[in-house]
């Protein structure tokens, strides 16, 4: 993985200096364990990048650029959003059968992707969903096959945080957050009644005179200085 990170990383002509700082920070690590008076002789070690590090997310960047590139074809109609190793392809015409074919078409391009960078997509994570707003007119049940495994198309998804409806309405995702609002109060109302013993309107009353108040006070005197 570290060597198909550096070949792409090469091809994009990034600088040398950046260049030479992840190849020494992805190779030729030395660790050293000491537990009370026993100290272990220092071993070389290859890391791999945690989601965690600041590093993360621009190398991969670079690692799945290729990826992005097959997924936007202008010949096909099709282009993608992506944030880290969420990706959705978009392919948009008046054919739903037309779109599987050219959804096919774009999952191989993955496929070779995925074998060049030793790679597997977990088809357990493919979803399909068709948006259109005159559905009586089409059939909405056509699903694509990818790979020998059958995707069955939704009525709704999840893309990040966000649920999304076939007709391109809101309210499964006001449905989803209001439930998580209501999870969310309940936390709160046994968070306040253990700390201040009070009710949650009580709680509120206080924030809205006192908090809100202060709050707008000093944006006040923050913004005319």
């Amino acid at each position: 993985m570290h060597s198909k990170l550096l070949h792409d990383m090469k091809k994009r002509k990034v600088s040398r200096l950046f260049f030479e700082f992840v190849k020494n920070f992805l190779k030729d690590q030395r660790i050293m364990i000491i537990i009370d008076d026993y100290m272990m002789m220092k071993c070389s070690m290859n890391i791999n990048i945690s989601q965690d590090s600041l590093l993360s997310s621009i190398l991969y960047l670079f690692y799945n650029v290729n990826l992005l590139k097959a997924c936007n074809d202008i010949k096909l109609r099709t282009s993608f959003t992506d944030f880290v190793n969420d990706i959705n392809i978009l392919t948009y015409k008046e054919f739903i059968k037309r779109n599987c074919k050219v959804l096919n078409k774009i999952y191989d391009k993955c496929e070779q992707w995925s074998k060049m960078h030793d790679i597997k997509f977990l088809m357990t994570k493919h979803e399909l969903i068709h948006f259109i707003k005159t559905f009586k007119w089409f059939n909405m049940k056509v699903d694509v096959k990818l790979m020998k495994h059958q995707i069955n198309s939704k009525s709704n998804i999840r893309i990040l945080k966000v649920q999304l409806n076939f007709k391109l309405k809101w309210v499964i995702h006001m449905c989803h957050v209001k439930a998580k609002l209501v999870i969310k109060q309940k936390i709160m109302q046994t968070i306040i009644e253990f700390t201040w013993n009070s009710s949650m309107m009580m709680s509120k009353q206080i924030y809205i005179v006192m908090t809100c108040f202060l709050l707008s006070h000093e944006v006040i005197i923050w913004y005319t200085s």
